[in-house]
């Protein structure tokens, strides 16, 4: 039996990624809030977007939801070019956007009420859709409060509320947590781990530990260009140093600074303990198992070693090496940019002093011709 198009068309639109992004930037003038960034996001993920404040991730996730154009490249919602076909690639997307701007004169049903009529509902599922956002997002006791009334964790809540009313495939959260105290950030992680059950999450955060306890997948983002993509353990082990060794140490006289142990590219310093111990970290030359060397190197000078083991790398300190790697090396093609720009510069004015030697060689040559004759 023949397949129509639209059965086609289906099938094609299951094999693609559910969120495509594809080389977007975003200019101000010339200031690039995005630069080329490209990624996809599958069906039932929960992503984190992770960066320092003014990273851009607040643009991605504007151009994401449709509500800033981007510049450059396109983004393709569930088979919808957003910028095409705006309508039908917005209703596959609940946004929850930062500052949780709410109408508090409104109970809190009444807000999730209007946000399903403004997103399309049909007017005899909006009840039910009301009625499934409020019991999804724990809201079913507050729906009749008015929502100025309402604590900084219940008023996240009626925003995701807002998000989720429609039962859109995605969830676009930006910085859910911020401003919460640890409770409520301990509700709306629960909270969102619930919802990501049935839906795509992306969570745009600066906050390291909501990243790693909820996401799967996480996009650092970093002076509006992507610095990885990827497991948050499988960041860790991206920056966990081959062979390198963790130790704590008591050295009251500071000898392991000054000592050269035999194998040992680098001894760096981690942290000075409260009971006067040392923390420090030995990265070997590779390959080389370098734990004996540090026995017997370390009580030849009577350095007593308290603990000894392999570094476990957090996403924090990922994130942290990550980030100064992507700078570091912005910086150096910066400067191979500027040396390029100058090598340019002297190669023009060389040019134009062997031009000018040329021409006065020409007179000059003219001149004599002209003093034999």
């Amino acid at each position: 039996k023949e397949k129509t198009i639209n059965q086609i068309t289906e099938e094609w639109k299951e094999e693609e990624s559910l969120i495509t992004v594809k080389n977007v930037t975003k200019k101000y003038g010339k200031f690039k809030a995005v630069d080329n960034i490209s990624f996809e996001v599958n069906d039932g993920e929960i992503i984190g977007l992770l960066g320092p404040n003014g990273a851009g991730k607040s643009t991605t996730m504007n151009i994401l939801t449709g509500f800033i154009e981007p510049t450059q490249g396109e983004v393709i919602i569930n088979g919808y070019n957003i910028s095409k076909k705006p309508k039908k690639a917005k209703k596959c997307i609940g946004y929850m956007p930062e500052g949780v701007p709410l109408y508090k004169d409104m109970t809190v049903k009444e807000f999730i009420t209007y946000m399903a009529e403004l997103k399309g509902v049909k007017k005899e599922n909006i009840k039910e859709s009301v009625e499934q956002a409020m019991q999804d997002t724990w809201l079913q006791n507050v729906k009749k409060v008015l929502i100025k009334n309402l604590s900084k964790g219940y008023k996240q809540r009626v925003s995701m509320a807002g998000a989720l009313v429609g039962n859109p495939e995605i969830i676009i959260l930006d910085e859910p947590t911020v401003g919460l105290d640890p409770k409520q950030i301990i509700e709306i992680r629960n909270l969102i781990k619930k919802l990501g059950k049935n839906h795509t999450l992306i969570i745009s955060s600066h906050i390291l530990s909501e990243i790693s306890q909820i996401c799967e997948k996480v996009i650092i983002i970093n002076k509006g260009q992507i610095v990885a993509v990827d497991s948050p353990e499988n960041l860790e082990d991206k920056v966990n140093v081959e062979n390198a060794i963790n130790i704590i140490v008591e050295d009251m006289e500071n000898k392991i600074e000054s000592l050269k142990i035999n194998g040992a590219k680098k001894v760096e310093l981690i942290k000075k303990n409260d009971d006067n111990t040392k923390e420090y970290r030995i990265i070997p030359e590779k390959d080389y198992d370098i734990r004996k060397t540090i026995f017997s190197d370390l009580a030849k000078e009577n350095i007593t070693i308290f603990e000894l083991k392999k570094p476990e790398i957090t996403l924090e300190e990922a994130f942290m090496e990550l980030i100064q790697k992507n700078e570091k090396d912005k910086e150096e093609k910066e400067k191979i940019k500027e040396e390029e720009k100058r090598q340019a510069e002297e190669q023009k004015k060389q040019e134009k002093l062997d031009k000018k030697e040329k021409k006065q060689e020409s007179k000059k040559a003219k001149r004599d011709k002209g003093g034999k004759k």
